[in-house]
């Protein structure tokens, strides 16, 4: 499986359940200018599945103080989407999420994506896109193993630190923690502090 990090997301054009319980058509290339967490997950009203979308809407004030859009994806449709969103928690729904849930009833956007299973569902794949549209972290889970949200923001806090800062982040880096100089010699001095 070839990797999409370094490389433009696949755009996509999708029927899609908004934050405010609306259908609508969303492209992905309309959120250029912010950094976007895509996540697809197997299919709405299934068991690992709510969990990790709850989890990213607890935490989605936490991602949009970093300004970053979170999106979900999975091979329902949009009717699909609503349905589940529209069911409490305690019936076995999602209650009305803050962010958008992306229908891919053909399976191109997770076809695109690289995570389509057996031609039937997607698998736990997550893409950090930055604000130009590129992808710079993807991450692919089996069916059974659900994702951790914190890591998501991890990556998120790294992305930024690099950015702004040009130290990249070494292994188990937490926002607040110095990074390293890319050059031998930060690397060095970093590793004498760290691991010595």
């Amino acid at each position: 499986m070839a990797t999409l990090v370094t490389k433009l997301a696949p755009d996509f054009t999708a029927k899609t359940v908004m934050p405010n319980g609306a259908i609508a058509d969303m492209t992905l290339s309309d959120y250029r200018g912010k950094y976007v967490v895509l996540f697809f997950y197997p299919l709405d009203f299934t068991f690992v599945c709510p969990s990790e979308i709850l989890a990213f809407d607890r935490k989605l004030k936490d991602f949009k103080e970093r300004g970053v859009e979170l999106i979900g994806v999975s091979v329902d449709s949009e009717y699909t989407h609503y349905a589940w969103r529209e069911t409490p928690v305690e019936k076995g729904g999602i209650g009305r999420i803050g962010y958008p849930l992306v229908a891919d009833l053909d399976k191109n956007i997770a076809r695109a994506y690289g995570v389509l299973h057996n031609e039937q569902v997607a698998l736990r794949g997550l893409f950090l896109i930055d604000t130009e549209g590129v992808v710079r972290h993807a991450v692919i889970n089996d069916l059974p193993l659900g994702r951790n949200v914190n890591e998501a923001l991890r990556m998120v806090d790294a992305l930024q630190y690099y950015e702004e800062n040009g130290d990249v982040c070494p292994a188990n880096w937490q926002q607040g923690e110095p990074a390293m100089k890319a050059d031998a010699e930060g690397v060095a001095d970093y590793l004498a502090k760290v691991y010595a």
